[in-house]
């Protein structure tokens, strides 16, 4: 083997470890900040307040184990992503083209922009009475107010994306004999994406607010569930244990949307 041949590996392994370091090394804040809100938490329930109204997180993970043990928590958490996904992904489908639409087109923008500004500003949370009325107590009623939370921030953002476009961009792509479609799927689709994952991740906060609402007027099952049930019955652990488990999904669903745009979207200079 040649030196060269030789150092080729070498390289490659090195390139390897600094790239598991970068990414371990990135973790480190996370890790400390959580740690100092578990010793915060710790100092004050235990020295500060002193209450079975506020746990210690020590008692609040031993209860969230024994929860994950029987399959309560894995269940009520099962239950609840699966309306929050099936409602996202609804209002995403729906909300989107409708964003676009109102970006692109003027007459769009004329029709659809007054009703999209006069219901953004009902809250998802006002709207669980109708929603029970017109879809009952069953997943339809969930569903529907997860993609109400979800349709007008992605509608805003994907037509502010549709709006910043520079119209040098459009006239340089005319001008080089491109299309409509073409200048749609090649020029403002593309441009308009970090905007639309933008909009994406901050509905993704709307719809574990909502579900949590929704969950404790008409459920039998889901995180919600758990925290009124927590209420009804003083189980105080039960309540911290599904508090703790929104904000660790919320935390991931967070942490994959913004992989997403640094990796997906870059080139296209998302905002983040």
């Amino acid at each position: 083997m040649t030196d060269i041949e030789a150092e080729v590996p070498s390289a490659s392994l090195a390139s390897r470890l600094l790239d598991a370091l970068r990414t371990s090394t990135g973790a480190v804040p996370y890790m400390v900040s959580f740690a100092a809100l578990l010793l915060l938490w710790h100092v004050v329930s235990t020295y500060l307040i002193q209450s079975i109204l506020f746990p210690p997180p020590l008692a609040v993970f031993v209860q969230l184990a024994k929860l994950i043990e029987d399959g309560t928590l894995i269940d009520n958490i099962a239950a609840s992503l699966k309306r929050i996904l099936s409602g996202f992904v609804l209002g995403a489908i729906i909300s989107i083209p409708i964003g676009l639409a109102i970006g692109s087109f003027r007459i769009a923008r004329k029709l659809i922009e007054p009703w999209t500004e006069f219901l953004r500003f009902v809250p998802a949370t006002a709207m669980i009475t109708t929603a029970v009325i017109w879809f009952g107590i069953g997943e339809g009623s969930k569903i529907f107010l997860i993609a109400y939370a979800t349709v007008f921030i992605i509608i805003l953002n994907t037509a502010a994306g549709v709006s910043s476009i520079a119209p040098n961009k459009i006239r340089a792509a005319r001008a080089l004999g491109a299309n409509d479609g073409q200048i749609f799927f090649l020029v403002t689709l593309p441009a308009t994406i970090p905007f639309i994952l933008t909009g994406m991740r901050l509905a993704m906060a709307n719809s574990f607010v909502t579900i949590v609402a929704a969950e404790m007027v008409a459920a039998n099952d889901g995180l919600g569930v758990m925290i009124w049930n927590g209420r009804m019955f003083m189980l105080i652990n039960d309540i911290f244990a599904a508090l703790l488990t929104l904000g660790a999904l919320g935390f991931c669903a967070d942490r994959l949307f913004r992989i997403g745009i640094y990796r997906y979207a870059r080139r296209y200079s998302p905002v983040t």
